[in-house]
């Protein structure tokens, strides 16, 4: 009769929604008659509304074992096996309600639910083998909605979106499951992951660490762990070659940690950007480009590889590319750093497009006054009209077109002023220099002077020399 007054207490309690207070009472009517099959059974129902399945679970096996044809007892079995993700026990738990009522709408739909989990999960196991992750995060969040205490569906679930790149998301469920199960292996591990593929190397070993103690044969943890090792040892020691100016070893070591993981993208990214830096060392140009866009496949955000691609477009002198990466870069961090390299860029990429007078006078950027006197005097001489007049109409035309760019490159680069605008990319025109109206020969007797004119004359087969009147 006490036994009876704390469970109808209980009930009270439970039809209140107060689970707490119900759970003390089924407890209390448990400990005065202990081997009453629907006391264990009603304080199983009132586990499982505070969600704490594990201890409903063990509540409704004892209801069954007391009285097997206690058809709740098994319901409540079932739907806690559901709930922690065991389809298959849960499955069993509800064919034998039916032996008992065939007619149980509920396990008859209990049943549907344990069936379509164990799909999912048939699923998942193969989209996962086919590194299909995001299909397999879909195929646990409908399963969860029918197994919302599995924790093996979400650390899987987590597993995916940390290989997916949703490390804020995979850290969360595992952060969670950790919370009510600080020695769980399977989310130490998923924590590591996340911290492995963002670059935080040395926090990552610590959860691999933490989690092949808690279970010493997890396979995924210790696979992690040495791959976490060796690809931080072969940074570092590429890192240290580069500072010391080795940069053959540090080539080769960049490449051995590229080879060591392709799925950590963080850092892959930056290895490839450490290995563009000293290929352009080397000047393999190319090859730093490269390694370069390697790096932004990878990290879309890695301004540092947009920077050194854009100086390695500016040394092979591929403006337009240059402007565009400068941009990217400026878009994202407008500092005044950026904004100077790309007007930088946008000058070179405007000067490439018009003629290159250092080019056609054959001298350097930094050429002195007389350097350029003498490219002129060489040029002038090499392209002069008069010296081709034996040649072909085509040739004779083509001689002439170059003599008039020589005496444009020297009208610009001899004079201080056009030179500098000429030098920081403005336009010429707006010094009022015309040159479509640009007369070569007035430059050329200007500048080798003579009154009485100038004329080639042959001084024997395919030779001339220059006579001053």
């Amino acid at each position: 009769r006490e036994a009876e007054s704390f469970k109808e207490q209980g009930n009270a309690y439970y039809a209140k929604k107060d689970y707490n207070e119900a759970y003390n009472y089924y407890t209390k009517a448990i400990d005065t008659c202990p081997n009453n099959a629907s006391y264990y059974g009603n304080r199983a129902a009132t586990l499982m509304m505070l969600g704490r399945f594990r201890e409903a679970l063990a509540d409704a096996q004892q209801s069954v074992r007391l009285d097997d044809s206690f058809v709740r007892g098994h319901l409540r079995e079932g739907k806690c096996h559901l709930s922690l993700g065991n389809a298959m026990a849960a499955s069993r738990c509800f064919q034998r309600v039916l032996e008992l009522d065939h007619k149980n709408c509920q396990a008859q739909q209990e049943l549907k639910s344990a069936s379509t989990v164990l799909e999912y999960e048939k699923i998942a196991e193969v989209d996962f083998e086919k590194r299909d992750f995001r299909k397999v995060v879909f195929c646990m969040d409908r399963a969860l909605e029918f197994a919302p205490a599995c924790h093996r569906f979400k650390i899987l679930k987590a597993e995916c979106l940390a290989l997916l790149g949703r490390y804020p998301e995979a850290q969360s469920v595992a952060s969670d499951i950790l919370r009510m199960d600080s020695t769980n292996a399977d989310a130490l591990y998923v924590r590591g992951l996340c911290l492995y593929y963002e670059d935080c190397i040395e926090k990552a070993v610590q959860f691999f660490v933490q989690a092949l103690r808690m279970a010493p044969d997890h396979e995924k943890a210790c696979l992690a762990c040495r791959n976490a090792k060796a690809l931080k040892a072969k940074k570092e020691d590429g890192n240290k070659a580069f500072k010391e100016g080795n940069y053959k070893l540090a080539h080769e070591l960049y490449t051995e940690a590229l080879g060591i993981d392709p799925n950590n993208i963080k850092t892959n990214a930056k290895l490839y950007c450490n290995r563009g830096t000293v290929n352009s060392k080397l000047r393999k140009l190319e090859e730093a480009i490269d390694d370069c866009t390697n790096a932004v496949k990878l990290d879309e955000t890695y301004i540092k590889a947009y920077l050194r691609r854009a100086q390695c477009y500016m040394d092979t002198e591929q403006y337009e590319d240059a402007v565009r990466d400068y941009e990217k870069v400026y878009q994202t961090e407008k500092t005044k750093e950026h904004k100077q390299l790309l007007k930088n860029a946008q000058v070179e990429l405007k000067k490439s497009k018009r003629k290159d007078y250092y080019k056609i006078l054959g001298v350097d950027k930094n050429a002195s006054e007389d350097e350029i006197k003498k490219a002129y005097r060489k040029r002038a001489l090499m392209h002069h009209p008069d010296r081709h007049s034996g040649a072909s109409a085509e040739v004779q035309k083509e001689e002439e077109k170059k003599f008039k760019e020589v005496g444009e490159a020297f009208t610009i680069l001899s004079d201080p002023k056009k030179k500098a605008r000429y030098d920081s990319g403005q336009d010429l025109e707006e010094d009022g220099l015309n040159m479509g109206d640009f007369d070569a020969n007035n430059i050329f007797k200007a500048f080798f002077g003579g009154p009485g004119g100038f004329s080639f004359e042959a001084s024997g087969p395919g030779n001339f020399f220059f006579q001053f009147g």
